[in-house]
């Protein structure tokens, strides 16, 4: 997508801006089944209470978690009170991660799906590896959570693009997905629209950001740069996706509330021209 079509769509985010952005009960009664959700990297400089008043200040009803915010460490009731704290809020924890489980081993396996549980957390985003999926496969089976491996661009040896990911889990059961990382999966050369549509339903998350330019250090707004963000909206709704976009936002850690704001404005006016 070029910059001007990328600037056109912007459009759209700043009227829905100028507008307010809909509360998301009332996005869901208008039939949107794209549940736009925070990945609490994004809030990653903030403790739980702070980050939990700021995804309800944004109007968001989904988080995808970072152990900041839900400790590894912390004891299955830590963990189920860490999540109340959540649910109270009216934020649903949808999933977790990245959660790295790159051990073959099934104790350290069997830990992180301990975790999980003791979260609630139906899904996984997982930083794998290929030698690790098998054993994987088998405590997606035991504990019914699903699992979505994670590219990170052309740094990682193991996933770098969506397809890299999809040709390991093509085979396996259902509940073993990916979760594209739009950035990652640009730097690295991937076409996003096409990603989508060669995932089908085993995509079961996008991290979503834009970039000025498909390089590492070239992070924005979404809706300001040159991913095409419009086009894989159009290929989501094509598909009748049902999962999460999760804003993953990687730049002005100690800042992040201007910016995630104009990005959740934008991705719902483009929700609200595609609803024409």
């Amino acid at each position: 997508m070029s910059l001007e079509g990328s600037r056109r769509g912007f459009l759209l985010g700043a009227g829905a801006l100028a507008l307010g952005p809909p509360r998301g009960d009332a996005a869901a009664k208008n039939g949107d089944e794209i549940k736009l959700a925070v990945a609490t990297y994004s809030l990653r400089g903030f403790q739980r209470d702070l980050a939990i008043k700021m995804i309800k200040d944004l109007n968001i009803r989904y988080a995808s978690v970072k152990e900041f915010h839900l400790p590894y460490n912390d004891t299955p009731k830590q963990l189920a009170d860490g999540r109340k704290k959540f649910q109270d809020a009216g934020i649903e924890v949808v999933a977790g991660g990245v959660i790295y489980l790159a051990k073959d081993d099934d104790a350290d396996v069997r830990r992180y799906f301990d975790y999980a549980q003791a979260c609630g957390m139906r899904m996984m985003v997982i930083g794998p590896t290929a030698e690790t999926m098998p054993r994987i496969e088998k405590f997606v089976k035991e504990y019914d959570i699903k699992v979505a491996i994670h590219n990170h661009g052309p740094e990682d040896k193991h996933f770098p693009t969506p397809q890299s990911a999809l040709r390991i889990v093509k085979d396996m059961d259902p509940r073993c997905g990916i979760c594209m990382d739009a950035g990652h999966a640009a730097r690295a050369g991937a076409d996003l629209v096409e990603s989508i549509r060669e995932a089908g339903p085993r995509l079961f998350d996008i991290h979503i950001k834009d970039l000025r330019a498909t390089s590492k250090d070239a992070g924005c707004p979404v809706g300001e740069g040159v991913l095409p963000i419009v086009g894989m909206f159009k290929e989501l709704k094509k598909l009748n996706y049902s999962g999460t976009v999760s804003l993953e936002y990687e730049i002005e850690e100690d800042n992040p509330f201007t910016g995630m704001k104009a990005s959740f404005a934008y991705m719902r006016g483009v929700l609200a021209g595609l609803r024409g």
